[in-house]
Parts: C-alpha cells; structure tokens; sequence
C-alpha cells in the first residue's frame, strides 16, 4: 500500500515532483499547479471574505518551494481589495526560470465587477492588461475560455485573433476551455493548441470524450472544480460519498487528496490546479500527488458517479 499521505507529511512534506510532468509545448510543468482564482478571498471575485493580504503571498511563495512550477490565473480574478494577477506578481517576481503561467481570456470584468464577454478584437486588450498585472513581456499559455453555447465558427474567428497575438509575440502558447471536442478540432485547425481546461472531477465527467481526445493527441487536459464538483467557485457543498471517505481512510488521506489522485489517475496527460489560500491545505494539495490508488479502489471510485 502507498504510504499515507499524511504520514508522508508528517516527515517531510511532499513536492510536486511526485506527480510527475508534462509539457505545455516546449514547457515542462509538474502535473500538481496551482489555482489562483482563491487567493482574491473565501469566495470567488466578490463573493466571501477577502483574503489577508500577507497570507496570500505566503501560499504562493510555498507553493513554489513545494515544486509547483504550474500557476493558473486570470484578469478577471479579483475581490474588492485583491487582484490574483498582482498578488502572483508581489509574491513571485522577479519569477523563476521554470515557472509557466497560464492565463485565460473571453470574460472579462469592468472595476466595478460586472462581466463582459470580449469580441475578438477586445482580446489584445485583455491579453494586454493580463501582461500589465504580471509584469511580463509576454504570456507563457493563454487559454481562450467560451461560454458553452458558442457555435464553432464564432469560436473560430476569436482563436484566430488569439492566433494573431501569438505570432506577435505576445503570447507564447495557446489553449482553450469550456469546449467541446469540435471546438478543439476547429482551434487545431488555426494554430497549435497546448492545453483544454474543463471542468471534471469525479462526480462531474461530461468531459470524458474531451479527456481522451487530448490523450491520443499529447494534449494537456487540465480539470477545474475537480475537488469542488458541482459547487464550482463556492467551493464544496456535498456531503461526501462514503467509497471517497473508504479509500480516504486507507491511505489516511483526505477526500479531496483522493479525489485529485483519481483525477490525476486518469492519463499521463491530466494536469491538476487545485486552488487554495490555506497553507496546510495546499500542503495536503501537492501531497496528493504521490497517492498511488490501486486498481481496485479506482474501479470503486470509477463507480460513484454511475450509483449517483
């Protein structure tokens, strides 16, 4: 049996290495990132307590001591009083060599926090300001996000101008997320696409086709709300399944180590960004990484969605 995850803690904590890599291009990242939309507070964007300025900073400075060279954010992850970008830019720059940060685009918030989907000619500016916050000459991954319902060729036009930028050397590679298999055909069609974000988890697998799709073409699939499930950006909101507390309890791990184990379980090719602004959860995060499930207990878990 793969020793414990806390155990493991106990000693020494676990880096991110214990998951492995993947490459985004020419970028090889720890397939455990990091999530930076909670660093803004308790809730996401406006929603919740926002968070204290120095422990923000103190997350991200020990998510890249622990090996976490993956960081997702956005523009438009900001609270009444913190910005994801600008706290990523404080706590990390001038920023090491190896650190990729991912970014998206599409939607998009005014000051006072109403949203916007941008047209194609609105994403240089998006991808502009998104270089502003950071402090960067360009951005290493941009991930174009869309709303579910856009059709293919709307899609298409607005990765083409992402397309455009990439050629400008403003951004060095390309992903897109909330997508479907089309989307990603069409996208392929225009310009090398490095990454898909959607969400996935175990209670939550329309995706599973998409997953796939980027196994056979070497593409990054990365999941969001993989732990949250259903609760999406308020975080979790379920009672917890009893076979997740089963296998939780065999490796004295906790549900949500267990629950992006299996996520990362599912290929080589599956990158995770859980997000968090406690240091002891972040910890417990990465650890996640190096939990080994056994075939029996993935088939177990393969089960929770099919019993509901």
């Amino acid at each position: 049996m793969t020793r414990p995850a806390r155990a493991q803690q106990a000693s020494a904590p676990v880096t991110a290495d214990a998951a492995g890599t993947w490459r985004l291009g020419d970028l090889t990242v720890h397939r455990i990132g990091y999530g930076a939309m909670r660093t803004t507070g308790s809730g996401p964007f406006d929603r919740g307590v926002p968070s204290d300025r120095g422990r923000a900073i103190a997350v991200l400075r020990r998510a890249v001591e622990l090996g976490v060279n993956h960081v997702d954010t956005a523009a438009f992850y900001f609270s009444a009083l913190r910005s994801a970008n600008e706290l990523i830019n404080s706590a990390l720059a001038p920023y090491p060599d190896d650190l990729v940060i991912t970014t998206k685009v599409g939607p998009g918030r005014d000051p006072s926090g109403d949203w916007h989907w941008a047209s194609p000619a609105q994403l240089r500016g998006q991808v502009e300001e998104n270089l502003r916050q950071l402090g960067r000459d360009h951005l290493d991954v941009v991930n174009l996000r869309i709303r579910r319902s856009e059709g293919v060729e709307a899609f298409a036009e607005a990765f083409g101008a992402l397309a455009a930028l990439r050629d400008a050397g403003l951004i060095r590679h390309l992903g897109i997320s909330n997508v479907t298999v089309d989307h990603l055909t069409a996208a392929r069609a225009i310009a090398p696409v490095v990454c898909v974000q959607n969400p996935y988890g175990l209670d939550t697998r329309e995706a599973d086709p998409l997953l796939r799709a980027c196994g056979e073409l070497g593409i990054a699939f990365v999941p969001f709300y993989a732990i949250a499930g259903e609760g999406k950006e308020a975080g979790v909101t379920r009672r917890e399944n009893e076979t997740v507390l089963a296998v939780a309890r065999a490796h004295d791990a906790t549900p949500a180590q267990v629950r992006l184990a299996w996520t990362l379980h599912r290929g080589p090719h599956v990158l995770a960004i859980p997000g968090t602004g406690s240091l002891d959860h972040l910890t417990e995060n990465v650890a996640a990484g190096a939990l080994r499930l056994t075939s029996g207990q993935l088939a177990a878990l393969d089960g929770v969605m099919a019993r509901g």
